[in-house]
């Protein structure tokens, strides 16, 4: 082949590559998820926990950043399993979220027997949006100011521990912290954390663990006392309130994890938009510094990350739900 036709084929084809990018182009460009009607999501608790509370707080900015209206639809039931079901059979298309804790959802497929899906095979994660720890509190009316106190009284007094749901992760950790210090209460059950706060400020329960972001307020205005937290480290929002770790249970760390997930199958442009609008609006000054004040910090992941770290809880969780022997039909 002489010189001018190896040049020739060669021009040829650059210009074919560059007609193709450029055929392309409009393609990629529209890449991007937009939606062309309202959006749901889906919170698996009644209203006014943690999970509602984020849901929302993020609805109107969420709104705003896609262009449609954007609904919360509160789905109680099965301790969030009821919710979490209706979410994971929708079309896989970006208009029904799931906004719950993700470490209850991980906790699921041990506790129930008769699960209606699986939330690993069924649900993809597309972000986690914040994380707040447990808070172990009491009634003012108990006498004891130190988890110490609260162990030794436990063994001469009737104690009843609400319990937001049965296989909740509040419950779970209740139990786990009742192993590790040798503790005795009886577990009381509820069907969401908002009654299972009212009764412990009423006094029917004494014991409670539950999410600081729900709970906060009732120990800011002195109707619950607060006893430890769950976090590695202390929060002088609570008052430099001493942590479970340091009070004998090494390592101890639970709280409330709020994360999205969406039906299987949505398609990728659809997640990504949806993690990028909601990291973006769960970032922001006012809602980080309104989650801040109420003990949540912005904890946020690709969807990659979000998965990794429900595998982690699932498996973390199935131990205790074992070692428990806690199951339910």
């Amino acid at each position: 082949m002489n010189v001018q036709r190896r040049r020739h084929l060669i021009g040829a084809s650059l210009l074919m590559g560059a007609t193709l990018v450029g055929a392309h182009a409009p393609a990629l460009a529209q890449a991007e998820w937009n939606p062309t009607k309202p959006i749901r999501i889906v919170v698996p608790y009644p209203p006014g926990g943690s999970s509602d509370i984020i849901a929302r707080a993020i609805s109107q900015p969420l709104s705003a950043a896609l262009g449609q209206t954007v609904i919360v639809d509160n789905k109680p039931g099965a301790n969030g399993n009821l919710g979490a079901d209706l979410v994971a059979k929708a079309p896989a298309d970006g208009y029904t979220l799931l906004l719950c804790d993700v470490g209850a959802l991980a906790i699921s497929p041990s506790v129930y027997t008769k699960l209606s899906f699986d939330p690993s095979k069924d649900l993809r994660g597309v972000t986690m949006l914040a994380y707040s720890p447990h808070l172990l509190v009491v009634h003012p009316s108990v006498k004891a100011d130190s988890l110490k106190e609260l162990v030794a009284l436990s063994k001469t007094s009737d104690l009843n521990f609400a319990v937001t749901a049965t296989g909740s992760a509040p419950h779970l950790a209740g139990v786990a912290l009742q192993r590790a210090v040798g503790a005795k209460w009886v577990y009381v059950p509820y069907k969401g954390g908002v009654q299972a706060i009212q009764d412990t400020v009423a006094g029917q329960t004494q014991v409670l663990m539950n999410g600081m972001l729900a709970t906060l307020p009732q120990v800011q205005n002195g109707k619950l006392k607060v006893l430890a937290v769950s976090k590695a480290t202390r929060m002088p929002l609570i008052g430099n309130v001493p942590t479970v770790a340091e009070q004998g249970v090494p390592g101890f760390e639970s709280g409330t994890w709020q994360g999205v997930r969406v039906p299987r199958g949505t398609p990728d442009a659809v997640v990504n938009r949806l993690n990028k609008e909601l990291i973006t609006i769960i970032r922001s000054a006012d809602i980080r510094s309104r989650l801040a004040g109420q003990g949540a910090e912005v904890v946020t992941m690709t969807p990659a990350e979000e998965e990794q770290f429900f595998n982690k809880e699932r498996a973390r969780w199935a131990k205790v739900v074992k070692d428990a022997d806690i199951r339910l039909d």
